[in-house]
């Protein structure tokens, strides 16, 4: 009966007022920073404003007023959901492709800039193959990737090149490392001849700044097909060791369009490369983490740099706490029906991901660095998405979190790493809403033979 009695009533909507207040505190400061790629000063500015912070109570707020939800905005011409339970988080992840797409119109619209054939935008016959090719190579369900052991090599010795230049620089800052962090990444993706190619990822760079306004923005083809023809003579190199050479034993057709995958790839590594930076921070100010991280690193399996749980669920706590995917997008195909009515269909839904890692009306962990959590099954438990779940998941959901522990993994073997400003992220005190990546800062000093965990 309470199917039949919802399926004749609308979801609950809320007031002009409200949507105007989650219109500006929510989704307007989230594409401020950047959706595909991230603003350095907004970034700086949410972090000293408490912005997601702000966010974060609104959503809290929006759920006590109009419940479990879903809730639909009042946006005239646009059909759009705000999601606000966790059940509901679950079932759309877990309806993918249909009836809850990935490929929402406003994803579409950002990733046509430098990726239109990517699965993530794909809707119709060619998405099973694009997404096929994804798993494949990238190994979606293997926590260690069968290459690990020359991609870990690489790690290693582009953590060591980072670590000289922050020497020489006199401390480890965001812009040392994360030009050190794109050379490993061309690395572990094209192959050491990519190595240097400053100018591939600058070029996806200033695309990635046009997809930043999506529909707002006329799209530059001819920087487009320019990256993509420089992408691919990387590719036909097949280079051994690198994930170029697993595509090339890959099985692709015409649809496959296998530059637009590894763009995302790339792509999918910036954000990878900012957690990671963060969660050294998160060790750095928790001495206990970090003593324990080290330990791990000598556990005498064998296995120590190719698991290294511990630092893997450290920086899938960075995550956590500082989502760089905020804003998860769906699109209904259907109309659906829910316990307090029914969502039309062509609905864009929102599923703020903030708002449900940081839900202190739900989680007693909420705003404290509790990288257990990843390891005692608490993480299954809640709608915690850092690479978002179900038949849409993140392809690289193993990959990445592999690469940025044996990275953090190197870096704290070989130097004791100090936070600049360590009361940032005292233990006992609210992390923050957001970290900025930024303006982190590091010194670093040799460590000991005596001083390192045997």
């Amino acid at each position: 009966m309470q199917g039949e009695n919802s399926s004749k009533r609308r979801l609950p909507r809320a007031s002009v007022l409200d949507t105007l207040a989650v219109m500006s505190e929510v989704v307007l400061p989230t594409l401020a920073k950047g959706v595909i790629i991230r603003r350095r000063k907004i970034v700086g500015a949410a972090q000293h404003f408490g912005i997601d912070d702000r966010a974060v109570r609104r959503m809290q707020g929006l759920r006590r007023k109009y419940g479990a939800g879903p809730l639909m905005l009042t946006i005239p011409g646009r059909s759009m959901a705000m999601v606000l339970a966790a059940p509901d988080v679950n079932r759309i992840l877990a309806g993918a492709p249909e009836p809850f797409a990935p490929a929402s119109s406003e994803k579409r619209a950002a990733l046509a800039h430098f990726e239109p054939k990517v699965a993530l935008a794909t809707r119709g016959p060619e998405r099973p193959d694009r997404r096929t090719f994804n798993e494949r190579t990238l190994e979606v369900d293997q926590p260690v990737h069968s290459m690990a052991d020359a991609l870990l090599q690489v790690v290693d010795e582009e953590a060591g090149h980072i670590l000289r230049a922050a020497e020489k620089a006199g401390q480890l800052d965001w812009d040392v490392f994360f030009r050190g962090w794109y050379r490993m990444v061309r690395r572990l993706v094209l192959g050491s001849g990519a190595r240097d190619d400053h100018e591939l990822t600058d070029m996806l760079g200033a695309l990635r700044k046009r997809g930043n306004w999506a529909f707002l923005r006329s799209r530059d083809e001819k920087s487009r097909e320019d990256f993509h023809r420089r992408l691919a003579h990387h590719l036909q190199r097949a280079e051994s060791g690198s994930l170029a050479a697993r595509i090339a034993e890959t099985p692709v057709t015409p649809d496959t369009a296998p530059t637009h995958q590894v763009a995302q790839w790339l792509f999918a590594f910036d954000p990878g490369g900012m957690a990671t930076f963060r969660a050294l921070a998160l060790l750095s100010a928790h001495p206990d983490v970090m003593t324990r991280a080290r330990s791990e690193m000598h556990d005498g399996s064998g296995e120590g740099r190719r698991q290294l749980p511990l630092l893997r669920a450290s920086f899938l706590e960075a995550l956590r706490l500082w989502a760089t995917t905020p804003a998860i997008l769906r699109e209904s195909t259907a109309e659906t029906t829910w316990e307090s009515g029914t969502m039309p269909a062509n609905t864009s839904i929102v599923v703020y991901a903030p708002f449900f890692h940081r839900d202190d009306e739900a989680l007693d962990f909420a705003h404290r660095f509790t990288p257990d959590l990843w390891l005692d099954g608490r993480a299954g438990d809640w709608p915690l998405v850092p690479f978002s779940k179900g038949p849409a998941v993140c392809p690289a959901k193993n990959l990445v979190p592999m690469v940025a522990s044996a990275m953090l993994a190197a870096i704290i073997a070989a130097r004791d790493v100090e936070l600049e400003n360590p009361s940032l992220l005292q233990p006992l005190d609210r992390l923050p809403g957001t970290l900025d990546n930024y303006s982190l800062q590091f010194g670093l000093r040799p460590r000991t033979a005596a001083a390192s965990p045997q």
